[in-house]
């Protein structure tokens, strides 16, 4: 690039570091990527910002996914790029925005990890009957039983929870509510822990889970208190709230083969959604097919 063109990259990064207020931190990504597009356009002779067309700047980016970057770094690296051409823009320097309507590539849609039914199984074979145990097995419980989101069960309240009709509402996202069945397990945990709850909490306080404080359990304890217990029960997992939640869609997929349900129970307003769960058991559902197609079994030798 051109002198002129150095220094105009030098002025934007002025503004971001003096009238933005951005970080350090930020500003160092936003060089890097940038520097990426110098080089870029060192490689094809262009020395000017003017001269960049959009068919440039998609290159550009077809030409890293190409080497393995991945689109959520792709996406960042266009944001940068943008908001440097808005700035030139503003300046007078350029008549559009060349990056304006280059979109990155998708990413590979990451796989939600979740524990088989044994491992579920050890997790919750809580044993001891102090309070927090009982608690922390109705907490679980619940979890595996309906799928539900740490928002959601944090936000309980007794007003919820259906006993006899083993039923419980839930709102969801968009403030959305759903009733879902709650599983035997889960009933006696739960109905165990009422029992006791009083210990902790006044009687106007609603909700169904409760701290120390005797006030609604916060979030961050809740994963506190999983995560202990999968080194107590013994699993090599990081167990956190939405593998539970994970591992109901999974367990309830495998056995019925109900898309439409499991969306329903999870809440999923699009089935997209939960339509990644149909990759988890791919290796299992693999074998079948390679034991039972008639044309994929091999011919014995």
């Amino acid at each position: 690039m051109n002198p002129a063109a150095q220094e105009w990259l030098n002025s934007y990064f002025e503004k971001l570091r003096n009238e933005r207020g951005y970080s350090p931190h930020t500003i160092k990504n936003y060089q890097r990527d940038l520097n990426k597009l110098i080089r870029f356009c060192e490689q094809h002779q262009l020395d000017t910002w003017s001269a960049l067309q959009q068919t440039d700047i998609r290159n550009h980016i077809t030409q890293q996914h190409r080497q393995g970057i991945g689109g959520k770094s792709l996406q960042r690296e266009l944001s940068a790029c943008r908001s440097f051409f808005n700035y030139l823009c503003q300046e007078g320097q350029l008549t559009q925005n060349p990056a304006q309507d280059v979109k990155a590539p998708k990413s590979a849609r990451k796989l939600p990890k979740a524990l088989d039914v044994d491992q579920t199984a050890q997790l919750l074979n809580i044993q001891g009957d102090d309070i927090y145990s009982v608690r922390d097995r109705a907490i679980l419980e619940l979890f595996y039983s309906s799928g539900l989101r740490l928002s959601e069960l944090v936000n309980l309240n007794i007003a919820d929870l259906e006993i006899r009709e083993a039923m419980i509402t839930v709102t969801g996202k968009g403030n959305k509510t759903r009733r879902l069945p709650v599983g035997s397990k889960a009933i006696t945990a739960l109905q165990r822990w009422l029992t006791l709850r009083s210990e902790l909490s006044s009687a106007e306080e609603p909700a169904i889970f409760i701290g120390k404080q005797g006030t609604r359990i916060s979030s961050r304890t809740v994963q506190r208190r999983m995560h202990d217990w999968s080194i107590k029960q013994g699993l090599d997992n990081n167990v956190h709230p939405h593998m539970l939640r994970h591992s109901f869609a999974s367990h309830i997929l495998e056995s019925s083969s109900d898309l439409r349900a499991v969306q329903e129970l999870l809440g999923h307003a699009n089935i997209s959604t939960t339509q990644i769960y149909t990759h988890l058991d791919f290796q299992h559902l693999a074998k079948v097919y390679d034991q039972a197609h008639p044309r994929a079994r091999k011919k014995k030798e």
